[in-house]
């Protein structure tokens, strides 16, 4: 069975710094892109960022541009998200997802889904 976890989310002030992993079983990450995306209350799912297998090439939203970083592990079979200059804006719950093709902005191009992890970003 696939299975993705994430972890590392909570609550941070404005400013603040948070590194979120994505734990992979029954896949091998590294053969995969893998997207991350948030979802805020009330709002669609949007992409965050994205990294390629072949090549390791990253890609980014333009409103986490250069704030956050995409990562992988592959002894760990993990990949990480680092999260600096956090904003209020970026409060959401936050998913890592894997797609067998190529990074896409699109949710549905995405087959496995963990459960997502709390950002919380508030004074």
């Amino acid at each position: 069975q696939v299975q993705l976890v994430e972890s590392g989310g909570g609550l941070v002030q404005p400013g603040g710094s948070l590194r979120l992993s994505c734990a992979a079983s029954g896949l091998t990450l590294e053969y995969y892109v893998i997207g991350w995306f948030r979802q805020a209350p009330g709002k669609e799912r949007e992409g965050v960022s994205c990294i390629c297998s072949s090549d390791g090439s990253t890609y980014y939203a333009d409103s986490v541009k250069g704030r956050f970083t995409i990562s992988r592990d592959n002894a760990k079979n993990a990949v990480y998200l680092q999260m600096n200059s956090l904003k209020p804006e970026d409060t959401a719950v936050y998913f890592c997802a894997t797609n067998a093709f190529g990074c896409s902005w699109y949710p549905h191009d995405f087959g496995s889904w963990g459960q997502g992890t709390q950002v919380t970003v508030s004074s």
